[in-house]
């Protein structure tokens, strides 16, 4: 599969620089793949460069992550001050472009992105770190890495419990991120859990952070992946969906039907209405 990682890279652009649009008062940035793979890469040397930077956060954004959003102003900040919001979901790039970025493209964070980003890391020797998942999950995961990355250094990974962290076990967990030099950390516990994670720390790390969802079942070989035909439909929700009934029903059940409505206000709106070229800095706090 030709991924990022396989282009010429181009020049990282700041995520100031970046068009975006705030879709249900949530911003997701206009940017491709070979860009989001280059800039994410590009953090990771930073942190490796200098150790007193703070963490930046990478989302990876869907319907379900903009219903939250739009249903709990809190996360909605957090999200909007990630420094990349990836229109990960195909919605997410109908509804740039339907807002005025007629040239959005997907960026696909599992496998694709992914995928690019630990060649990027093999060839530059930056170091991941993976945190979420199940110890099975995870021994998966890392033969997978070892498979076909051999020459990539991740040199941390744990699977947290469901509960909530004690204290003391967070306070381990931010010294062992460290002590490991993790440079690229990896959060796959779920939206919006791995956002606000992610948020809460970082202050407290120096690397990059990327939620990632259930990537670690994926490459590891827990779950497929959708069919291409569904993938390019939008319909990769109903695929996990049919995989796992019990756990995806209520959640697809309770978002979907309400962003196809609440959407579609907003974009007659932004056509009708005239605020089709939004700037993109403004959102729903």
């Amino acid at each position: 599969m030709a991924s990022a990682g396989t282009h010429a890279p181009s020049q990282p652009r700041t995520p100031r620089s970046l068009p975006s649009r705030h879709v249900l008062g949530m911003r997701v940035d206009e940017i491709d793949p070979v860009q989001a793979a280059e800039t994410i890469a590009t953090w990771a040397g930073e942190a490796h460069a200098d150790l007193r930077r703070p963490a930046r956060m990478v989302c990876a954004a869907n319907v379900h992550m903009t219903m939250e959003a739009h249903d709990d102003a809190a996360f909605r900040r957090v999200v909007n001050g990630a420094d990349l919001v990836l229109p990960d979901g195909v919605p997410m790039v109908w509804a740039l472009r339907l807002l005025g970025r007629r040239r959005a493209q997907r960026v696909r964070v599992s496998p694709d992105l992914l995928l690019s980003l630990f060649e990027l890391g093999e060839r530059r020797a930056f170091s991941i770190g993976l945190y979420g998942g199940t110890d099975e999950t995870l021994a998966a995961f890392t033969a997978f890495l070892r498979s076909h990355y051999p020459a990539l250094r991740c040199v941390w990974a744990v699977a947290p419990p469901f509960r909530p962290p004690t204290a003391v076990e967070d306070e381990q967990t931010v010294e062992a991120v460290k002590s490991a030099g993790v440079q690229l950390l990896l959060v796959g516990i779920g939206c919006p859990k791995q956002e606000r994670w992610m948020a809460a720390h970082r202050s407290r790390l120096c690397c990059t952070m990327m939620g990632v969802g259930a990537a670690f079942d994926l490459l590891g070989g827990k779950t497929r992946e959708a069919p291409v035909w569904m993938q390019r439909a939008g319909l990769e929700w109903l695929f996990r969906l049919l995989l796992e009934p019990r756990r995806l029903w209520r959640r697809h059940l309770k978002h979907n039907p309400r962003f196809v409505f609440l959407f579609g206000g907003q974009a007659l709106a932004a056509r009708f209405g005239g605020r089709a070229r939004e700037d993109g800095r403004r959102g729903k706090d």
